[in-house]
């Protein structure tokens, strides 16, 4: 290779990464929306070959098909949650007579159990200051999933009617041998399935048998909370525990003992133990995927990609360790 081609490659090279940088940056804001579009696209695809290589129906119209699919089944009802819960806390009592009243009694009561003076004037200016942040965040979070909604749909619709030449473009690009290739999209494909049904799955079971609990014990706005623990089954380790465990220590500062101790024994019994078997009979019948993966891998995710984190988090992982092990076996154990 002469100086000039080489020069030609390196300056090829360089301006690829320069403005794969600067787009990746600029695409940001709008990562959960091209990885929503992705993930669908993914559970879709067999429908999509299906409908257009075995009926010869038209790829435009299949891909309006699929598009309707998607919003009916994916968008629609996770929209209508969000609005579900922004009109439950739009709902709440938010009058500052009664909120202050309401803070003065829950600090009594933790100062009178604990010792500790919720109300000194350092602990009010630092929930103070948080306020307007958390409001900034959960406005921006909406706005941002609308946005992230509008982007999906157009970028599905798109990966939908030229799903055939993308996938044979990736195909071609990816600097593994046709067997690893191969490996590497079924392990792509079996873990973006799996995340992508197994987790809401889990979180709409979890939040209906925490629901149950709240409502057999007493707990204020049972339906609210139970919303909140579906969301919360995803936060590793920790989980529903994020919910029900505030919960139960409110109502033991306010006397309520039997309902928190019924509370607390119905979570560690019931919900712990669900979820445990929900997620081993998940992963027997999708992805064998291990723990520490899934632990990790949300924990990274939800940093990285946001919501969309929860499925490509452990991908990412898997990825990592498939590719691993490819450079192991072909290089390393065959070095000698």
């Amino acid at each position: 290779m002469s100086l000039k081609e080489q020069y030609w490659r390196v300056s090829l090279i360089a301006i690829i990464i320069v403005l794969g940088v600067i787009l990746f940056v600029e695409f940001i804001p709008f990562l959960g929306g091209i990885l929503g579009a992705s993930t669908i696209y993914i559970l879709v695809r067999r429908q999509m070959l299906y409908l257009t290589e075995k009926k010869h129906w038209n790829r435009s119209f299949v891909a309006f098909l699929l598009l309707l699919e998607a919003v009916l089944c994916f968008l629609i009802p996770l929209s209508l949650a969000v609005w579900l819960f922004v009109s439950k806390l739009q709902n709440f009592n938010l009058d500052p007579t009664q909120l202050v009243k309401s803070i003065e009694h829950v600090a009594s009561l933790i100062e009178q159990r604990t010792g500790y003076d919720v109300l000194d004037t350092s602990n009010l200016m630092s929930a103070v200051s948080i306020l307007p942040k958390i409001g900034q965040t959960v406005m921006g979070s909406i706005s941002g999933f609308a946005i992230n909604v509008a982007v999906l749909v157009l970028i599905l619709y798109f990966m939908l009617i030229g799903g055939a030449k993308m996938e044979k473009y990736v195909y071609s690009i990816l600097p593994f041998s046709d067997e690893n290739k191969k490996n590497v999209l079924s392990e792509i494909n079996m873990i973006v399935t799996s995340n992508a049904i197994g987790i809401p799955l889990l979180a709409i079971i979890q939040g209906v048998i925490a629901l149950i609990g709240y409502w057999i014990f007493n707990v204020p706005s049972p339906f609210l909370f139970g919303f909140l623990t579906c969301f919360a089954t995803i936060i590793p380790v920790v989980g529903t525990a994020l919910v029900w465990f505030p919960l139960a220590l409110y109502m033991a500062l306010t006397g309520d003992w039997v309902n928190a101790l019924g509370l607390t024994a119905y979570a560690l019994i019931v919900v712990t133990n669900v979820d445990n078997l929900i997620r081993f009979v998940l992963q027997k019948k999708m992805a064998d995927t291990h723990p520490l993966i899934t632990i990790f891998g949300v924990i990274i995710g939800l940093s990285l990609f946001g919501f969309m984190g929860i499925i490509f988090g452990p991908l990412l992982i898997s990825i990592f360790i498939l590719c691993f092990n490819i450079f192991k076996e072909k290089y390393l154990e065959n070095a000698g």
